[in-house]
């Protein structure tokens, strides 16, 4: 008989079925003595789900001179941080400002806060 994952009775049952998304980390691809070259390197790939953005998180960033573009909540792998790229399937990037656990859902998931990107990147190089 298979066991199943002990979790407890109130959790939600968190589907990740809109979409996907790929994080990488920005890094130096210039020589040592040359001018910097960012050059993204693939993280992962997750699956994401689409989330409203809240009037009280919207107005709070509009104070912050932030533009949030969407929300999405993702796996919570321990993989993301506030200085990489999300690339969604549609080719749009934007830099990931905010990475937020989330509670009571089962599997454990992070919503990600992302604004829009100063710089486009050259995807068009990269291992897909």
């Amino acid at each position: 008989m298979r066991r199943l994952p002990q979790r407890r009775a109130d959790e939600i049952t968190q589907p990740f079925n809109d979409g996907v998304v790929r994080i990488y980390s920005v890094t130096d691809g210039a020589q040592p003595g040359y001018q910097p070259r960012p050059v993204l390197r693939l993280k992962g790939t997750l699956r994401y789900e689409e989330r409203q953005l809240g009037v009280q998180r919207y107005y709070s960033a509009k104070q912050n001179n932030v533009r949030i573009e969407r929300v999405l909540r993702v796996p919570r792998t321990g993989q993301v941080d506030t200085q990489d790229v999300a690339v969604t399937e549609d080719g749009r990037q934007y830099q990931v400002d905010w990475v937020q656990s989330v509670r009571d859902v089962w599997p454990a998931a992070a919503d990600l806060t992302l604004v829009c990107v100063t710089q486009q990147y050259d995807v068009s190089k990269l291992d897909t």
